[in-house]
């Protein structure tokens, strides 16, 4: 009777191809992290849809204005935004806004526009206007250490 050997080399090819697989999967979930905008990127979209030039000044009266609620932008990101905020009514952490302080505020485009969204309708009860983005954002940009 034969004696089997195991095959010793589709083992090895085999643990090779998953441990490929792995790491391919690894790299598109880096990848799905990465940044796909920047701050500077962000401001010359929302000035371009506005039509007319951001104005740090405005952006700094809106942000710590409140509008029509109780509350305001500084409410949670503080005044200045350069440090870490806390929810109003969560108390949940905030990391800092100004994108001098924060090198990832800014950079994930769905981020971005899902959290003017959601807080452009908390303390405007609207959405915002482009113009209204583009002055902020210009106010943040401006804040340095």
């Amino acid at each position: 009777m034969k004696r089997r050997t195991p095959n010793t080399f589709g083992a090895c090819a085999t643990r090779r191809f998953w441990a490929w697989v792995g790491l391919c999967a690894l790299q598109a979930m880096h990848t799905a992290h990465a940044a796909d905008t920047s701050p500077s990127q962000q401001l010359n979209h929302w000035t371009a849809q506005a039509g007319a030039p951001a104005k740090a000044e405005r952006g700094q009266a809106l942000f710590n204005q409140r509008q029509g609620g109780e509350w305001s932008c500084a409410s949670c990101h503080g005044t200045p935004p350069t440090a870490q905020g806390k929810h109003a009514s969560t108390g949940k952490a905030i990391a800092p806004l100004a994108p001098a302080f924060n090198a990832k505020a800014f950079t994930d485009t769905a981020k971005v526009d899902k959290w003017f969204k959601r807080n452009c309708k908390d303390v405007f009860s609207r959405e915002c206007s482009a113009q209204e983005k583009a002055d902020v954002l210009a106010y943040l940009i401006q804040l340095k250490p």
